[in-house]
C-alpha cells in the first residue's frame, strides 16, 4: 500500500484565539470534498473477526483479508507533560497511523522544542513524516470551550495534512494503551468505517443545572494568559431547536463525521459551536449533540468510549488514578485505553512488560518492525511493511467487547435517544 507522506509541523502558526472565528478560518483554508457515504452497519456474528492471528507476505492470504484501517491521534498535554507525551507516543506508534502532539501554552517552549527534536531524530518518524508537533501552542482552559477548540484545531490539521485515515482518537498525557496497535488494527479492519464510538445520553440529569443552564465565559478566548472560567449571573433555558446529549469527552470518531463538523456544509455544527462557547466542559457535549441531531449520523453511534476508568461514588469531575491493583480489571475490560495514570506510576511498567511487550524508551513492537532483536537491538528501528500485523491475545478481549457492543441487544437500542 502506498504510504502517504505528510509535512512536519514543528513551527507552524496554528493558533485559535476565538472559537467561532477558528471554525470560519478552518473552512476557508480547507477545500470542500464529497461527503463519504455511510456503510452498512454490522450485526453480531461469530465469524466477524475470523482471520488468522497475523497477516503475511503471501499475496493470496493478504488479498483475502479486509484492508487495515488508519487511525489519527491527538495526544495532548500541558506543562511538565513532555516526557509523558513521548512515552505515550512510543506506546501507540504505528507507521500506518498519524499523530498530532500538542503541549498547551502553559508548557515551556523548551519542552515543546525538545518534543519536536525527538520526533525529528527518530528514523522511522522522520522517513514517514506521520507525526506532527504543534509549534504555536493553543491556550486551553480547564472546563472551557478552548478545550474543544484545541481538538477541532488538531482535527483540521489532520484533515488537511493526512490524506487517508478512518478514525480519530483523542488521548491525554495521563492515558495509556492496554493493547498493541496490531490488535486494534486487526479487529477494526472488520468493522464498517462509519461507526462513531462515543458514550452519550440525552438524560443529562444534574448536568442540566451544572453545565447547560449556566452561562460561562472562557477568558482564553480573548486573552493570552491562562485563567479559570467565570460564570455570568444570568441562566439560559434549554434549547428547543436541538436536543442536548452529553457523555465522555474521550471519543473515537470517523473522518466523514469530522469533515461534517469542520467543513460545515450544514449549519448545525456552526450553530452548536456557538452554543457550546458558553457551555461548561464543552468536550462532554459538542460531538455528542452534533452526531445525535443529524439524521445522517445519528444511527452510526456505538455507545461506548472504549476506555477503562474507575470513578468515585458519586462520580467527581475526574476518574480515580489507576494503580497496579486495577491491572486485572483493566485487562479483562477489553478496552483500548485506560485513564488516568499518575506520572511514572509502576502500573505503566507492568502494562509495557505484560501487554505491550515494550522495552524501556522504545516503540511497542508489532508486525511492522523489520529488524532483529539479537544482541539487544531494537527491531523497530528497521521499518518493515506497515501492512503486516501480529495480533496478540489482547485482540480476543477486544473482539469480545466489540461483539457485545454491536449485539442486537445493545447496538440499535443505544443509539441517540
Amino acid at each position: 500500500m502506498k504510504r502517504t507522506h505528510i509535512r512536519f509541523l514543528s513551527h507552524q502558526p496554528w493558533s485559535i484565539p476565538l472559537i467561532v472565528l477558528s471554525t470560519l478560518c478552518l473552512i476557508l483554508i480547507l477545500t470542500i470534498t464529497l461527503l463519504l457515504g455511510l456503510q452498512k452497519s454490522v450485526s453480531e456474528s461469530d465469524s466477524l473477526f475470523s482471520h488468522s492471528e497475523s497477516s503475511d507476505s503471501n499475496s493470496d492470504t493478504v488479498n483475502a483479508l479486509p484492508s487495515l484501517p488508519r487511525f489519527a491521534y491527538l495526544i495532548s498535554g500541558t506543562k511538565g507533560d513532555g516526557g509523558r507525551v513521548k512515552r505515550l507516543l512510543q506506546a501507540v506508534y504505528h507507521p500506518r497511523n498519524y499523530y498530532v502532539l500538542h503541549l498547551d501554552v502553559e508548557a515551556e517552549d523548551s519542552e515543546r522544542l525538545e518534543l519536536a527534536k525527538y520526533v525529528k531524530s527518530e528514523t522511522v518518524m522522520r522517513e514517514l513524516r506521520n507525526v506532527m508537533v504543534i509549534g504555536k501552542a493553543n491556550l486551553v482552559t480547564y472546563k472551557g470551550p478552548t478545550m474543544i477548540a484545541c481538538t477541532l484545531h488538531a482535527i483540521a490539521v489532520l484533515l488537511k495534512q493526512a490524506k487517508q485515515w478512518d478514525w480519530f482518537i483523542n488521548l491525554s498525557a495521563s492515558d495509556y494503551p492496554l493493547m498493541p496497535q496490531d490488535d486494534i488494527l486487526h479487529i477494526f479492519s472488520y468493522l464498517p468505517r462509519d461507526l462513531n464510538f462515543l458514550e452519550h445520553t440525552s438524560s443529562v440529569g444534574w448536568k442540566e443545572f451544572q453545565s447547560a443552564r449556566p452561562i460561562i465565559i472562557d477568558p482564553g478566548l480573548y486573552h493570552p494568559k491562562k485563567s479559570g472560567v467565570f460564570w455570568a449571573k444570568e441562566k439560559r433555558s434549554m434549547p428547543s431547536s436541538f436536543k442536548l446529549f452529553m457523555g465522555s469527552p474521550w471519543v473515537m470518531l470517523t473522518r466523514s463525521f469530522l469533515e461534517f463538523c469542520v467543513w460545515g456544509w450544514d449549519n448545525l455544527p456552526r450553530t452548536l459551536l456557538m452554543y457550546y462557547t458558553n457551555f461548561l466542559s464543552s468536550p462532554e457535549g459538542y460531538f455528542h449533540t452534533t452526531v445525535c441531531n443529524n439524521k445522517d449520523y445519528q444511527n452510526t453511534t456505538v455507545n461506548h468510549d472504549l476506555r477503562y476508568m474507575r470513578w468515585d461514588n458519586p462520580p467527581k469531575q475526574h476518574p480515580l488514578n489507576l494503580t497496579v491493583e486495577h491491572f486485572d480489571d483493566m485487562v479483562q475490560s477489553g478496552a483500548l485505553f485506560a485513564r488516568k495514570f499518575a506520572k511514572d506510576d509502576p502500573v505503566l511498567n507492568k502494562i509495557d512488560e505484560e501487554l505491550l511487550r515494550r522495552p524501556i524508551s522504545r516503540y511497542a513492537p508489532g508486525g511492522w518492525c523489520g529488524g532483529n532483536s539479537v544482541l539487544g537491538t531494537d527491531p523497530c528501528m528497521v521499518n518493515g511493511s506497515p501492512d503486516v500485523i501480529k495480533p496478540s491475545v489482547s485482540s480476543k478481549r477486544l473482539e469480545k467487547l466489540i461483539l457485545t457492543l454491536l449485539s442486537s441487544e445493545n447496538f440499535r437500542s443505544k443509539h441517540c435517544k
